[in-house]
């Protein structure tokens, strides 16, 4: 057994350590606080092609295999997670329009996803229908060679950017299992009747906009149903929140690694009682507890991205989403304590780390949902622990 990246992973890594470092880290504690839209650092991520992540190559992209998707997360993460954001809503759709749209689909949009010339989000989560997505009131009620579509959505990442946005709707709002008579939408964010309307204030997660968007009688036309077949659209869905897992364990990863990081500089630096506090035994157990749960994060999300490459892994992704979500929280908790008084001051790294590691546990579906899949698929023997 081999634990270590390979060559190819390695130099990857080094290359977006190398513009985290340089572009994004000496600049993410002033954008974020003052909310200044970090334009400069996407147009960075477009210069290196990582809009194209999830799009194959003959389309433009780099259709990277999950593991080097793991890794942009991760190292972007490390420098600002929001910025993790701008990428990760774009890259699920993207593939999920790569798998499912259809030849003309892939045609008009995914030569110009690619390079970030036109980006994108996902439309799935309402103000009544979060992890729940069956219970979603969106509905597209075909008019001639137009769909109608009324309803809202609500934490829309790129909603003010992302054009086209693909939307889950329900074409058939009468169908049971309700998920029979729900599609994908792909909708022109120009279109009458399509207004956002808000920005969510967030206690993270900033550098990205989330937002509430209105449909009113938004016409759609046909040609733009996701792959040209009604009633599969949470199929399309699920299909890429798989990949979303794995960006958000890596993500979480990352967020760890920064606190652990911020952590034990500190440690290296502060100096109480005639000594730097490194040289405390309580500060010594903190650091090794911090560093034996990251690294075992990074395994788990690696892990579970290799296993994504190997065919479908929803119980594998749910256990990598659960275990490093929960441990950015604990190492970003960690870390502040190492500050003391200076890991609550905005002046500081380790609160920004804490207040952005919170959403790794919600994000994606919530843990406690997610530990219902994990145990369904465990019980119906599609993994094995052991």
């Amino acid at each position: 057994m081999d634990f270590n990246l390979s060559e190819d992973h390695q130099q990857f890594r080094k290359l977006l350590r190398t513009f985290v470092d340089k572009e994004i880290v000496p600049v993410a504690r002033e954008w974020e606080q003052s909310g200044r839209y970090p334009t400069e650092i996407v147009k960075g991520m477009a210069d290196m092609g990582l809009f194209g992540m999830t799009i194959p190559e003959e389309y433009g992209g780099l259709d990277l295999d999950p593991v080097s998707f793991a890794l942009v997360f991760e190292e972007i993460s490390r420098g600002w997670m929001g910025i993790a954001g701008i990428l990760g809503s774009h890259s699920l759709s993207c593939r999920m329009l790569a798998m499912h749209g259809t030849e003309e689909q892939k045609q008009a949009y995914l030569p110009k996803l690619a390079t970030g010339e036109i980006r994108t989000g996902v439309g799935l989560t309402e103000p009544d229908a979060g992890t729940d997505l069956q219970g979603i009131r969106t509905t597209a009620k075909l008019d001639g060679d137009h769909y109608v579509v009324n309803g809202a959505k609500m934490w829309i990442t790129n909603a003010r950017y992302a054009n086209p946005l693909p939307v889950l709707v329900k074409t058939d709002p009468t169908a049971s299992p309700a998920h029979r008579g729900m599609s994908i939408l792909l909708i022109d964010s120009t279109s009458e009747g399509f207004t956002v309307t808000k920005d969510i204030p967030k206690l993270g997660y900033k550098g990205t906009e989330s937002c509430e968007i209105v449909l009113d009688n938004v016409r759609v036309p046909k040609e733009n149903l996701l792959g040209g077949v009604e009633g599969v659209g949470m199929k399309q869905a699920l299909s890429a929140l798989e990949w979303g897992r794995v960006n958000m364990a890596a993500r979480s990863t990352g967020i760890a690694q920064r606190a652990y990081d911020e952590a034990l500089s500190y440690a290296n630096q502060r100096k109480a009682f005639g000594k730097t506090i490194g040289e405390f035994q309580a500060i010594q157990l903190q650091l090794a507890s911090m560093a034996t749960s990251v690294q075992a994060s990074r395994l788990m999300a690696y892990w579970s991205a290799d296993a994504v490459r190997r065919g479908r892994a929803d119980a594998e992704t749910g256990m990598a989403k659960i275990f490093c979500s929960e441990v950015a929280l604990q190492v970003s908790i960690d870390a502040m304590k190492v500050h003391g008084g200076y890991g609550y001051s905005t002046e500081f790294e380790v609160e920004r780390m804490y207040r952005d590691s919170i959403l790794m546990s919600i994000g994606e579906g919530t843990n406690d949902v997610l530990r219902t899949v994990v145990a369904k698929s465990l019980l119906r023997g599609d993994v094995v622990v052991g």
